[in-house]
Order: structure tokens, then C-alpha cells, then sequence
């Protein structure tokens, strides 16, 4: 069911309106696709307080062994009777409703949870902080949280990626505050009522869910109007849409605090400068003006420090000089640019970008500037026929900047193909938007790492993009160039 313009969260399978129960009164709670990045964070934390959670994947990675040894009982593969036992079931968006576990669960009438709602679930009682955004929420949380940590607090948290510094992508803190990234995608965002509300950017993107860019917009009002009462709203004034929105925001009476590079915002950035992998930037806030070093490239990651330091400073009263001390000690998260090695002189970065703003960004403010002056090979695959046949130019003129562009075919996830949509298409919209750019078209995902291997030389950066197995190319690329100089 697509949402309407009227009612913006509206979703056939749940009501993201309802109050959501206390965890501790959930009792066993079985999770569907319990591996993802964040369905395990979730029940990382249902298990730190001491909830009897079980859970099922359709593949056997990693983080079942890690959600094991915190004392999960996890299955690969999907059975009926893997949730007998449960009081309660939390799923993701991308499981459907002919999964033998899901029909079963609601046959028993046990209560099913969205995410999301498994999330705010663990919420009661915290002073929280939801990070939202086309783009950027992922870092802007893992620096929150980072930033939160220096100034001496023990925060809880929830992620979409791993922290580089944690080595996790959730955690159960001593704190009364809970950072959480807030998932836009399906109209979720609306069930943690935060004290704190950072939207980074508002932008067409989940089209397949809102139908148009006005239902998006509409969302992110209705999320702005759970922000409690007296509560902060942080948004980027040099996005239309996140400015558009604190406008509509002061108008009903939210307290708003905007930042950029814009000289109207309340939090002001300038002078930025790159140095390789580190980045230094001018912050004015109010009278006082000072120096935040980064340690993770690029203008839109100032943003998102920008956006960590107002919600820490103005939303939660920290310090300001501690919140920057800590944001200088921010090493990344796990696929946001990611370094994964180097070999033949090579070096190779993988990053989790699938819309168009989140490639453009990481080619052309980040991976660009670290390339200096060695090639930059940038390594696409498309995510969701959707998105590819919706934002085919968009992507083309992201990518565009690379000196190499290599697409993959489509990553599918959640959705089934579509006639016509491949990425083709993608490689069509970068020629369109650079003639003259080298662009390849490899649709075979086990004959890309040995096509890169070929092309790239010494002193080149290799920078593969997406949210589906790409992130598996790059070690490849890597092993294929180590065997060449054996």
C-alpha cells in the first residue's frame, strides 16, 4: 500500500501510530532476517537486557556467530517452527507476508513488530536522539555517538553500520541517552518521538514506497511533528528540502537550529580543507568560532559533523570544545568509505552510496579529492530495479567524475526484476553526462574483480559503491593484483 499525502506513514502491514510496549514486556521475541545490519543491532540490545531472543536468516553471516555468543538461538533458513516458542516477532520491511514464519506467527496471533518499532520498544525512559536523511544518517549517527562518548557519556545507540572505533552497530548504554538512526525509507521514522530530531537532508529518494516527492516531504513533517514537546529539530540549510522543512517546523512552533556552509545557518561551516584522508573546517556557532579537524574526507562529512556537534551542543547541552575532541577521534563506519587495502600500488575503498546524492557525494567531494593525482576507478552496482529505473541519470552524472566507471547489473534485494531496467541504463546516463568518460558494462558479478585488476595501475584508487555484494569486490580486486605481483 503507498502512502497518501494525508497520511504519510500509512503502510498495509503495520500501524506506526500505536504506542509501542516496553521491551520488558515482550517476552521471547523471535526476529526474521535477524542478521541485517539493523535488525541485529536491535536485538543486540533486547539481549543486553536480558530479553530470550531467537532469530532466522535466509544466509549464514557473520553476525549470527557474534549474536550466538551474546546468546541468541539463531537459525539459517526459514521454518514454522523456529517462532513457536515466541511471545512476540520483530521483522524487517524487506521479509513478505508469505514467509512460512511470519504466516505462522500471525496464525498464532503473537504480536509482529516492525524494526522500528522493536527499536523504540527498548526506548522508554531515554532522552532520544533520531538521526534521519536521504543521506548521511548513518555517519551523522556514528559521530553522535562518537562525539557523546568524549564528552564522557555512555549512550546507547543503534546504527546501520558498524563502528570502526566499536567494532558493533548497537549498544545497551549506561546513560539516559539513545542515539538511533531513523529509517525513512517505509515511513518508520515516525515511532521513536525523539527529544532530539536531525534530518540531514530531504530528497526524492524510495520512490517505490511514497510514489512522489511530495509524499516525501509529507513524511518528514509527520516525523518532525513527534519530536516532544520543547525538543530540538537540526537540519542542513544548504539542502532545499531540510530547509523548506525548518521552515514549516518554526511556523508550527519546533525549536530548529540549521547548519552548512551556508552563511544564514546558526551553526556556520567555511574554509574546509582536505589533506588526504584528514579534513580541517571553520565552525561558527553563536559568538565563539573554532577549528574541527576530521578524520574522514569530504564537505558532506563536515556536514554530518556539523550536524552531530548542534544536536550534542544545542540539543543535549554538551560542551562544545568536548564534543569536537571527540568528533576529531571518529575513524568512520564500517562501508562509509572504507578503506580495504592496497596492492601493486593500488588502493582500494569500498562505500555503502546507492542513491544519487550519496554517490555523487562520495565521488566527487571525497574519492576525487583522495585520488589527487592517480586515477580514480570507480567499481557501481545499481541497488533495487526501482531506484535504477527512476534515478538512472542522477546516478550517471554521479559517477561521471571518475576517470573509470565499471557497472554491474542490478542488485535486486527486496524487489523483483523489472523489463527493460539493468545497468545498462546507468552506463547510457554517465556517457550522457560525460562522453568522453571510459565507462564498462560487466554483468557477470564473478568477472568484475578480474576486469578491474586489468585495467587499474599503480598509483590508481579503487572505490566500489553500493548497497549489495560489491562490497565482496574489492578484496578480490585485491587478491588478484597480489597474485600479479607474486
Amino acid at each position: 500500500m503507498t502512502p497518501s499525502v494525508t497520511d504519510p506513514f500509512a503502510a498495509a502491514r503495520f500501524d506506526f501510530t500505536a504506542p509501542v510496549p516496553d521491551a520488558s514486556d515482550l517476552g521471547r521475541v523471535h526476529f526474521l532476517a535477524i542478521g541485517g545490519a539493523g535488525m541485529s543491532g536491535v536485538a543486540r540490545i533486547m539481549l543486553a537486557r536480558g530479553v530470550a531472543v531467537t532469530g532466522s536468516d535466509a544466509k549464514d553471516v557473520p553476525v549470527l556467530k557474534a549474536l550466538e555468543s551474546e546468546g541468541a538461538h539463531v537459525w539459517v533458513g526459514f521454518h514454522p517452527a523456529h517462532q513457536e516458542r515466541a511471545d512476540a516477532v520483530v521483522m524487517s520491511s524487506s521479509i513478505r507476508e508469505d514467509n512460512v514464519e511470519l504466516v505462522a506467527a500471525r496464525d498464532r496471533g503473537v504480536p509482529v513488530l516492525h524494526r522500528a518499532q522493536g527499536l523504540a520498544s527498548l526506548m522508554h525512559g531515554r532522552r532520544a536522539v533520531a538521526v534521519a536523511g536521504a543521506n548521511g544518517k548513518t555517519t551523522t549517527t556514528s559521530m553522535l555517538t562518537v562525539a557523546l562518548q568524549g564528552c564522557g557519556l555512555d549512550p546507547s545507540f543503534a546504527v546501520g553500520g558498524e563502528l570502526a572505533k566499536h567494532g558493533t552497530n548497537a549498544h545497551d548504554g549506561a546513560a539516559d541517552v539513545f542515539v538511533v538512526e531513523a529509517d525513512e525509507s517505509d515511513g518508520s521514522f515516525v515511532v521513536y518521538r525523539p527529544e532530539v530530531a536531525v534530518v540531514t537532508n530531504v530528497q526524492p529518494d524510495h520512490l517505490d514506497f511514497y510514489d512522489t516527492f511530495e509524499v516525501v516531504q509529507a513524511a518528514y513533517d509527520a516525523f518532525v511533528a513527534t519530536i516532544r514537546p520543547g525538543g530540538l529539530l537540526v537540519t542542513c540549510l544548504d539542502d532545499a528540502g531540510s530547509a523548506a522543512l525548518a521552515d514549516r517546523a518554526r511556523a508550527a512552533g519546533t525549536r530548529v537550529v540549521t547548519y552548512g556552509f551556508s552563511s544564514a545557518a546558526d551553526v556556520v561551516l567555511r574554509e574546509h580543507e582536505q589533506d588526504g584522508l584528514t579534513a580541517s573546517v571553520r565552525l561558527a556557532d553563536g559568538g565563539a568560532e573554532r577549528t574541527m579537524t576530521l578524520a574522514v574526507p569530504g564537505r558532506h562529512n563536515a556536514l554530518n559533523a556539523a550536524a552531530a556537534y548542534a544536536a550534542a551542543v544545542h540539543g543535549l547541552g554538551q560542551d562544545p570544545e568536548r564534543v569536537l575532541a571527540g568528533l576529531a577521534s571518529f575513524t568512520g563506519t564500517r562501508r562509509r568509505f572504507e578503506p580495504k587495502g592496497e596492492a601493486g600500488g593500488v588502493v582500494v575503498v569500498d562505500d555503502y552510496a546507492h542513491n544519487a546524492g550519496k554517490v555523487k557525494a562520495v565521488v566527487e567531494t571525497a574519492a576525487r579529492l583522495v585520488a589527487g593525482a592517480g586515477r580514480l576507478v570507480v567499481v557501481f552496482q545499481p541497488h533495487l530495479y526501482s531506484r535504477t529505473r527512476d534515478f538512472a541519470t542522477e546516478l550517471g552524472a554521479g559517477l561521471a567524475p571518475a576517470d573509470v566507471v565499471v557497472v554491474m547489473d542490478v542488485y535486486a534485494a527486496r524487489e523483483d526484476p523489472v523489463p527493460g531496467v539493468t545497468g545498462q541504463l546507468v552506463v547510457d546516463a554517465v556517457r550522457e553526462a560525460r562522453p568522453e568518460a571510459e565507462v564498462l558494462y560487466v554483468p557477470s558479478w564473478g568477472e568484475v574483480a578480474g576486469r578491474v585488476a586489468g585495467l587499474v595501475r599503480p598509483g590508481d584508487l579503487v572505490l566500489t559503491v553500493g548497497a549489495g555484494d560489491v562490497t565482496m569486490i574489492g578484496p578480490e580486486v585485491l587478491l588478484a593484483l597480489g597474485d600479479e605481483e607474486a
